[in-house]
């Protein structure tokens, strides 16, 4: 095919996009960041580091050059931890096209700013690229999704051109992409769906039951909801996959890095011990505190959001955070939510 994709970002997720745009006839770039990395992809068609026992198609080519991953290509996918966002696509600019389409699928807000990640894409590219941004967000757990097990994510823009025709580029048989024009809503859902990962894992390890899980769940979104209509998002977009879909497999699935943390927290470790063990990161960390900040910009109640911050950060005892969220559960289920 002539549309050339190029993937920023080598962790699981980014090379699992890779892998989706190859295998449907694509040539693609990969920029990863580890030096190692292109030799390994290049040779064993493997990414051993950050998705092992996936083979990886031919039309895959990794590199560590910025320039040659972006320089002449038709459509970027933008897939490195938040954190770092701002200074990957500052690296990336000078070498982007003019209006180069860029399609955000990193799940996350960056802490100092507290921008979304499409806002920070609009204040480092040039105007004729800000004009031209998506994000794509959903419940995709990379291993499943290059297995072909069916999956299904939403793809938002302003732009509604742009959306679709990402849209026709990326979709897949097994990958099904729907569109959205709620930018706002699909990436808060994204992003703070991690931090109530957290607090379902955290409520695992302590030995709870469904029933816990699933209260967090529902009470979890009931937070997303409130930050997002005051933050402009339209409240429906949280019933979808960005919010509701995400939630559900980032609070559930057994290898959600998020939720792992939040397990291991639970019983009893702690975060600096957890974090310095994981090869990958798990963005509601970060996420927790750009949250817990958001939530009092805006007046916004979010007790689950208030106690992980606590947990994670002020050495908080996790029983005794679930024992402060009960005794303070009270009111109306609906009041400031949907």
């Amino acid at each position: 095919m002539d549309i050339r994709i190029s993937v920023i970002g080598g962790g699981s997720w980014g090379t699992a996009i890779a892998f989706i745009m190859a295998e449907k006839g694509y040539p693609v770039r990969l920029w990863v960041f580890e030096p190692e990395l292109p030799e390994m992809i290049n040779t064993a068609r493997e990414n051993r580091l950050f998705l092992p026992g996936i083979k990886l198609p031919d039309g895959i080519t990794a590199t560590h050059s910025m320039e040659e991953a972006v320089g002449e290509t038709d459509l970027i996918l933008f897939v490195v931890p938040s954190h770092v966002a701002r200074r990957v696509m500052a690296q990336m600019a000078p070498s982007l096209r003019e209006n180069t389409p860029l399609v955000i699928a990193t799940k996350g807000i960056e802490n100092d700013s507290l921008m979304l990640m499409s806002e920070v894409a609009g204040q480092v590219l040039s105007p004729s690229h800000a004009e031209n941004i998506a994000v794509l967000s959903g419940p995709s757990f990379a291993k499943e999704t290059c297995l072909h097990h069916p999956t299904a994510v939403v793809l938002a823009s302003k732009n509604r051109e742009l959306a679709t025709r990402a849209q026709g580029i990326i979709n897949t048989p097994h990958f099904k992409v729907f569109t959205s024009a709620d930018l706002t809503g699909v990436q808060l859902g994204g992003a703070l769906k991690n931090v109530i990962a957290l607090a379902a894992g955290g409520a695992d390890g302590l030995g709870f039951g469904y029933n816990t899980r699933a209260a967090l769940i529902t009470r979890g979104l009931n937070e997303i909801i409130r930050l997002g209509r005051v933050m402009g998002a339209d409240p429906k977009t949280f019933s979808g996959l960005s919010g509701l879909g995400d939630l559900i497999l980032t609070c559930t699935g057994e290898v959600s890095r998020n939720r792992t943390v939040g397990f291991q927290i639970g019983q009893g470790r702690k975060l600096k011990d957890i974090l310095d063990e994981m090869k990958m990161v798990a963005e509601g960390v970060h996420t927790t505190r750009a949250a817990s900040e958001l939530a009092r910009k805006h007046g916004v109640p979010m007790p689950i959001v208030e106690e992980i911050h606590a947990v994670l950060f002020e050495g908080k005892d996790p029983r005794r955070a679930v024992t402060d969220l009960m005794e303070g559960a009270a009111g109306d289920e609906t009041d400031g939510g949907e």
